[in-house]
């Protein structure tokens, strides 16, 4: 009977703690340039989707004007487009495939008509709420 010959470990295979400390750097480094460029394309996806919500809004106030003949007023407001106002001769809806949208930052479109800036005004006020602001917090609307 031959026995299989042994293998003698002179030592433990794995990481010392200063090989794990440089990988650790190495990638907290990594972390620091890539960071702000991948979160800074986060906030212009937002002002994007904030855009072309607005625009199919603006295409769903369209149609509802071709069948009631006039858009909705500021206090009927958007969620004329999902339930018919009370008077209103000729809605045909719902005009929204589902619930009227909340902008990226979870707040409600603002919609006002007659409009100050167009025909019909439909804003966010970006991330901060608040009117005016830079990056994120710039007003997005139909006007511009």
């Amino acid at each position: 009977m031959l026995s299989k010959p042994s293998k003698k470990l002179t030592g433990q295979g794995g990481f010392t703690l200063m090989e794990l400390l440089v990988v650790m750097a190495i990638l907290g480094l990594l972390m620091s340039l890539v960071g702000p460029r991948v979160l800074s394309q986060l906030g212009g996806a937002k002002t994007k989707t904030t855009l072309i919500q607005i625009k199919d809004l603006e295409q769903s106030l369209e149609m509802y004007k071709l069948d009631v003949g006039r858009f909705p007023n500021t206090e009927q407001g958007l969620n004329a487009l999902m339930q018919k106002p009370s008077g209103v001769v000729g809605w045909n809806g719902p005009y929204l495939k589902s619930a009227v949208p909340l902008d990226p930052w979870r707040q409600e479109y603002n919609y006002k008509y007659p409009g100050d800036n167009a025909e019909m005004d439909i804003y966010s006020y970006g991330q901060d709420g608040a009117k005016g602001g830079d990056g994120e917090d710039s007003d997005v609307n139909n006007w511009n």
